[in-house]
């Protein structure tokens, strides 16, 4: 059986869940079903195009293919192609790009993007 590729339109992403990881550093585990669901986590696997204007503007999609991503709970709609559940939301939608954590005295690389929290945006 062949497999399909869900291409998004326009400002959307698609993204696939990750499991929630319910064990805290303390150790504490957290049951399903709290009150209140903590922010999702997933990998991008793709991206729109974007608006039509955002490229007079200069604007450019934040995220691409295999970045980490957090969103709430009711972000987009749940899609389901060949067997597996895709969440497609607009990318206004997530909360933020999780990046790998570096050692703050270490010398930074100029190969590598501005680190986080410098005020330059990460290129796309």
């Amino acid at each position: 059986m062949a497999q399909h590729f869900l291409k998004p339109l326009f400002d959307r992403v698609v993204i696939k869940e990750l499991e929630p990881d319910r064990m805290r550093n303390s150790g504490l585990v957290v049951p399903p079903g709290t009150s209140e669901p903590p922010p999702q986590h997933g990998i991008v696997l793709a991206v729109g195009q974007g608006i039509d204007w955002w490229e007079a503007a200069g604007v450019q999609m934040p995220v691409r293919p295999g970045d980490h991503v957090v969103f709430p709970a009711q972000a987009g709609n749940w899609v389901e192609v060949d067997e597996e559940r895709l969440l497609v939301c607009r990318v206004t939608e997530l909360l933020g790009v999780l990046e790998n954590s570096r050692d703050p005295n270490e010398p930074w690389d100029a190969s590598e993007p501005d680190p986080p929290g410098s005020g330059s945006a990460p290129p796309c």
